[in-house]
This record gives C-alpha cells, structure tokens and sequence, in this order.
C-alpha cells in the first residue's frame, strides 16, 4: 500500500494504462455529473482498446469507481495487491502439502517479498488475478492428486478454467502442471478412462473456447488479435536466449535462478509433478511468445512462482540441518526466523526506497497542460511514452502516436521495413502539431529530430514537452 496514489508510472505504465483507459471509459459511460465532452472522449479512448481477455480488472475497477464516485487508480491497483496476497497464501498451502511448513515458509517469503513481485503485484492488469487463480488451481490439483475426490477435481477444474478465461497465457501453466500431474499418478490409458480427468479438463478448457468461438465467429473482435507473437526465426538466435536471460535476471535474479534449478532437483520425488509441469508450461509460453519474452520482462511474472516453489527443498534442509546440531529445536528455528526476518525487512525497505525515489504526480499536471493547449488546435502526432496512453489519460487528448524505435525494429522483425520518409509522412499526414513528451526516444531518433528542427518552427516548450507547428 506503500505509495499507492502516486500514477501507476512504476510498472509496465503502457499496459496499467491500457486497463485504465478501459475502465474509465465504461465508468464514464454512465457516470452522472460528467462533462459531455469527457463522457464522449472516455468512451472513444475505451472503444479503440483492442479486447483480448474478458474485461474483469476493468469491470472490478468499475464496481469501485461507482462506490466511490471518483475513478481513482489506486483502487484496482488494491485489488491487484489482494489478489497476489491471496496468491500466496494458496501457495503456501499447497507447498506445505508437497514439501514441508518450513519449506512452505520460505517459498511464500519468496513469493511476497521478491522487489520485483512487490510492484508486480500493484499493477493493474490481469496478471496478480491470474497468479491468483494459477496458485488456487495448483493447490486443489495437489488435493486431488492424493484424494482423487470429486470435489477437488471440479474445483480444480473451475479455478483452472477461470485462469485461462482471465489471461489466456495461463493455459501453458494450467495444462502443463495438469498433464504431468495426472500422468504421474496414472498411465495414459487410465487417465483416459478417469471422468474426474475429464472433468478438469472440460472446465478449464470450456470457458476459454466459448470465449475464443464468440470473439472469432460470432462478433469477430479477436480475429486480430493473435498475430506478430511467435517468430520461428527467433528460435534459432542465440541472441533470444540471451535476452530471455537477462529479463529473467531482471524479475528474480540470476542467484535465483540457480537455487530454483537445485531446488527442484531437490524436490520429493513422489510430490514434483506440479512443479516439472510449472516448468514445462514456462518454456512453452516462452517459446511460443518468444518476442514477448524477450523484449518485455513482465512476461517473466510467472517464473516468480516457480522460483518460489522450487526453492522450497532448501527451506525444509536448512531448518532440518539446524535442527539436527542443536538439541533444543526452539533455538535453530529461531534463529532461521530472526535471519529470514532480517532478509525480508531489507528486501521491503530496498522496495519502500525505490518507491519513493521518483513522484511521478507532478506529470499529470504537465499533461493536462499539453491538453489544455491543444485539444482543440486540430489533430496532434506525438512521440509520447506508452503508445499516448498518459496524454489520452491525464491529458484528454487524443493523439496518433510516432513509432518508437523499438516500435520500427518489429516492424523490420515481422518483414515490413521503412524509411524514415515514408514513416514521417504516413504519421504526419493532415496532423497539425508534433508533440514530444519522450526525451530519451528523442534523443535516439535523430534523424527525426534533425528533420523537424530543420522544417518546421517550434510552435511551444515546456519541461517536459516539445511541439512543432505541422501547417506553417
């Protein structure tokens, strides 16, 4: 809750912002006491989202907007937190059934306390609710696996289907941990002829198929959506492995990474379906959404549990070892806490710090200002961060956005490459104004820079803003 106002600028800002938009256009739609033009522009900004997954973040953010009155970000980045928290707690559960409570203890710590799932956890986006339902799933599916009763199959089955329905990326975890799951317990065969098998298996699947069979056949609002996400060329590139690493590194560290990778060679042996199944979907997903992967870190949130339930082997040998040197076993236990304690009170004031090293609220002010000033000068081209998602947010204005330089390598990555002319003048085609907000993309695209110095006049500057007048 550390900082919770502050713009959801800290984390991946173009995809919370992407959700933000969303939910403010459906709170607005119907929302009294709102200007017209707000109301008209909020729900257009809606509309031009692209819709992948079904709208429950939004849809949640919504039911607190109307029980507040005010759109406010914080809310759904709460939700998103409760969520993760929940998470854990089903993950701690389900690890203490596999592994040990001292094992569990220190996966869940792990879990709750990694820097980078600290702010993972508050985005606004889908991911904390799906991390959510992925842990309830593998907790249930533990269940079953020694109960094999009914009403964990279809509990399973339920949190499984609503994971996939709520991001469709979890499918790789849900069917991967699954599959091994039961192919442990039982020959193919056998599994085949199990109804509880099938039962898991229609409900997770059934939600997601109705969804895809509406979105492609009936209304048509997905058949967009699946492409530039798989690159068999990539494949091949040692360069993409080496990016996955570093995205990796940068979500839980190289250290570990490593004892995840002991850890599970440490694992019971009877109890590791789940996880070499949580692995086998992780390189799956990674494989198949290899740019993704790649180029965009947050992709890596899923590792973090497997990092976690990995790791838990260690926990329970650590406690037992110091258990077994000492003959009153209150003392090693609590000296295992008190070290663990002191870890986790450093991670969350390195966290605490770096939330407040930056106060992101001052831009809100300098966007409301560009709007101000050009909402109503004609149409606006802008080299902006996060694709124009904070002009359109803070800002109420609506831009066509400059591709980044990162936006023309994929481009030049899905075979359609373009010169700098032909890229300036299909942007800046009947725009009156040029804006830039992004300083550092500025700074890389010189030749666009060196162009519209060179051609047209700077029509107004700011501190954190740049505009060119297109018509003169």
């Amino acid at each position: 809750m550390e900082d919770i106002n502050d713009l959801p600028l800290d984390f991946h800002p173009t995809r919370q912002l992407f959700s933000a938009l969303k939910a403010r256009g459906i709170y607005y739609q119907n929302a009294p006491d709102i200007p017209e033009w707000q109301r008209d522009m909020a729900v257009h900004q809606w509309k031009l989202q692209a819709t992948i997954e079904p709208e429950f973040v939004e849809r949640l953010a919504v039911f607190a907007y109307d029980k507040t009155g005010e759109a406010n970000l914080a809310l759904p980045r709460i939700f998103s937190a409760l969520f993760w928290v929940i998470g854990g707690i089903f993950l701690f559960f389900t690890t203490k059934r596999l592994v040990s409570p001292d094992g569990a203890l220190l996966t869940a710590s792990i879990y709750l306390y990694l820097p980078y799932g600290v702010f993972a956890s508050r985005s606004f986006q889908p991911d904390p609710l799906m991390m959510m339902l992925i842990a309830a799933f593998i907790w249930t599916l533990a269940i079953w696996a020694d109960k094999h009763g009914w009403i964990w199959a279809i509990l399973a089955g339920l949190f499984g289907g609503f994971a996939i329905l709520v991001k469709m990326t979890a499918v790789f975890f849900i069917a991967g941990t699954a599959i091994v799951t039961v192919l442990k317990a039982k020959s193919l065969k056998d599994a085949l002829k199990d109804a509880q098998v099938w039962a898991i298996a229609i409900l997770a699947l059934l939600p997601t198929a109705l969804y895809f069979f509406y979105g492609i056949v009936i209304d048509g609002f997905l058949t967009q959506q699946f492409g530039g996400r798989f690159f068999p060329a990539m494949l091949t590139q040692p360069s993409f492995y080496l990016r996955w690493g570093l995205k990796l590194d940068a979500v839980v560290g190289f250290l570990l990474i490593a004892l995840s990778i002991v850890g599970t060679l440490l694992f019971p042996k009877k109890k590791n379906g789940i996880l070499h199944g949580l692995w086998i979907g992780y390189i799956l997903y990674g494989l198949y959404f290899n740019y993704h992967f790649s180029t965009h870190d947050y992709y890596q949130i899923p590792f973090i549990m497997i990092a976690a339930l990995a790791i838990a082997p260690l926990g329970e040998i650590i406690s037992t070892s110091l258990r077994s040197r000492v003959s009153n076993s209150f003392l090693p236990r609590l000296i295992l806490l008190a070290a663990w304690t002191l870890a986790l009170l450093g991670a969350m004031w390195t966290v605490r710090t770096q939330m407040h090293s930056v106060d992101y609220r001052p831009l809100a002010e300098s966007y409301r200002e560009i709007g101000d000033m050009l909402r109503d000068e004609g149409s606006v081209v802008a080299l902006s961060n996060d694709y124009g998602y904070r002009l359109n947010y803070w800002g109420w204005l609506n831009t066509t956005h400059f591709p980044s330089a990162g936006d023309l390598w994929y481009q030049e990555k899905r075979g359609d490459p373009q010169a700098f002319a032909e890229v300036f003048d299909k942007h800046t085609k009947n725009r009156k104004f040029f804006l830039v907000t992004n300083f550092e993309e500025w700074e890389k695209q010189i030749e666009l820079r060196e162009y519209l110095f060179a051609n047209y006049p700077l029509y107004a500057e700011g501190e954190n803003y740049l505009i060119f007048s297109l018509s003169e």
